[in-house]
Formats: structure tokens, C-alpha cells, sequence
């Protein structure tokens, strides 16, 4: 099993030395709504754990302080498992698109690279959009990645039409029978409104080019990021149909109760996450595998 560098660490060793006084009281509740709440978990999912605590010590006599625990890590787990079939969607007509949005700083361009090479580790052949033409770094630093794993790239300029680059690529996966595309954007604030609707065009684009919707829309969010994830998640998913997440940085947060907030509020699933900084640290997320390992 996987193991990360528990998201709920530091809550939990506050919970061990609140249930190291032996009792389960309002003194005890009070305290851990103040650590769920410190570890940037949404104030109505707080209340939602809250609440089944209260009901599981009532209906089952819950005293045993271990239990209480357990029952603490199930209701938090349970918040990560998903709906429906896992996976990221693959469109039984090549190639499959998958266009990745995120703010700056978040590790967008790393990801597709790391997403380049589990592809391509599967035998795939794999052509990079760089799409990102408001940085001539983004360019670059995606041609590297493409080198290093096995893809092929198409770039423009920097300042090139973005949605024209993504369409090129459309274009020339299909002519060179690859399967996949990975499409980078330029990095935007989510709360400018200018540049959120620019990626509406990104996307019509990319359907004009594919003949359907992009396979998956996939935004990569900073799992240190806190509350304002969620924030970001919404705006995303109201401009660009986001249908999927890329957790980056998971191996350093601590700050895991706003990515509950993610799930709970806009049911957007959880495709892969980052566990490190290394090429090979990306994974496809599996719900069950992730949420035992939440708090080891």
C-alpha cells in the first residue's frame, strides 16, 4: 500500500492527546471542531462529522476512546471515497484529449509530464500540447519533459494563440495515430474573469478539432492550498466543465479538510495524485487505498 505524508497527521495527534483524558464529552467536541476546523476542513462538513460522532456514541454506546477514533477516521475517510467506476475516462476513438487548467504554481506542466510518462510507460504513443503560450518557460520546459519521456511535442511562439496549438496537436495525433493528447493552458487566477473565459474558446477549440468534448478536463490543484481549493474548484469547473482532479504535493500537506470540501460540494472525482517530486511519483487514484492511507 502506498503511503503518504499523512494529510491528517497533525489532526490526529491532537485527537490522540484529547482522547488521552479518557472521556468523550462536550469539552472533547468543542476541541476537535477546533482542530477539523485548523486543519481547513469546511465548517459545514465539520458540523456533518460532528454530528455522526454524536449519533454513533449515542446509538452505540460508544466510551472506548480507540473507538472514537476509528469512528473519527471513517468519517473522514468515507468523504473521500468516490461514486461510480474509478479512473480517468479513455474515449474508445483516438486520440483521447485531456486538457489540464489550474492556476500558477499549482505544478501543472509537471503533471502532464508525469501523466506523459505512465502513458507512455504503457505503450502509448503520446503527443504534448503546449498550449501554455503566455510563458516561453512553460514551452520550453515542456519540450524537456517530452524528450525525457518519450512524447511527442507540438509548440508554437510565445504569445501564439493557445487554442490554435491545442488544435494543431488534435491534428497531428490523429495523423500520426497517436492515442493520447495532453494539453497545457496558460496559468490563470481563477478569479479573473477575463482570462476564465478565454478557456471556454480553449475548449471550443478543442471539440471543433476532436469531433466531441475533450475526454477530460482535468484541474491540478495544490493539496496545501486550504480552503481556497475549493474556491478554485468551483470557479474552474463553472468555466471550463472541469470533469476531474490531479492532487499535487500530496506528500506535504497538512491541510487535507478543504480537499473534503472538493468532494462533498462540487462531486468532482479525483483522477491521479502527485506523492513526490520524482517522475514516477504520480498515481491513479484508487478511493479505498487512499483513504486507509490518510492517516498512517
Amino acid at each position: 500500500m502506498l503511503r503518504f505524508n499523512c494529510m491528517f497527521k497533525r489532526l490526529m495527534e491532537r485527537v490522540d492527546r484529547m482522547l488521552g483524558r479518557g472521556v468523550i464529552d462536550e469539552e472533547f467536541y468543542e476541541e476537535l471542531e477546533e482542530a477539523l476546523l485548523q486543519a481547513d476542513t469546511h465548517i459545514v462538513t465539520t458540523t456533518e462529522i460532528l454530528g455522526e460522532l454524536r449519533k454513533a456514541v449515542r446509538d452505540e454506546k460508544i466510551t472506548d476512546t480507540h473507538a472514537m477514533k476509528e469512528r473519527l477516521k471513517k468519517a473522514i475517510a468515507d468523504r473521500f471515497r468516490q461514486q461510480g467506476p474509478g479512473g480517468i475516462e479513455v474515449s474508445d476513438f483516438d486520440p483521447t484529449v485531456y486538457v489540464f487548467v489550474g492556476v500558477n504554481g499549482v505544478g501543472k506542466t509537471t503533471t502532464i509530464a508525469k501523466v506523459a510518462r505512465l502513458l507512455t510507460k504503457r505503450g502509448n504513443k503520446v503527443i504534448l500540447a503546449a498550449g501554455d503560450t503566455f510563458r516561453a518557460a512553460a514551452i520550453e520546459q515542456l519540450e524537456v519533459w517530452a524528450s525525457r519521456t518519450g512524447a511527442e511535442i507540438v509548440r508554437s511562439q510565445p504569445g501564439a494563440d493557445s487554442s490554435a496549438v491545442i488544435y494543431d496537436a488534435i491534428v497531428a495525433a490523429k495523423a500520426r495515430g497517436a492515442q493520447f493528447v495532453l494539453a497545457d493552458t496558460a496559468g490563470r487566477q481563477h478569479s479573473k474573469d477575463n482570462l476564465m473565459l478565454e478557456l471556454g474558446k480553449v475548449l471550443r477549440v478543442t471539440e471543433k478539432a476532436l469531433g466531441r468534448k475533450p475526454d477530460e478536463v482535468l484541474l491540478v490543484l495544490d493539496a496545501n492550498t486550504g480552503q481556497n481549493a475549493i474556491r478554485q474548484a468551483e470557479e474552474f469547473k463553472k468555466a471550463a466543465g472541469v470533469t476531474g482532479l490531479v492532487l499535487t504535493k500530496i506528500d506535504g500537506s497538512a491541510r487535507g479538510g478543504a480537499l473534503i470540501g472538493v468532494f462533498e460540494r462540487l462531486k468532482i472525482p479525483i483522477r491521479f495524485i502527485g506523492v513526490g517530486e520524482k517522475m514516477d511519483d504520480l498515481r491513479d487514484f484508487k478511493p479505498d487505498e487512499f483513504a486507509a492511507s490518510l492517516f498512517e
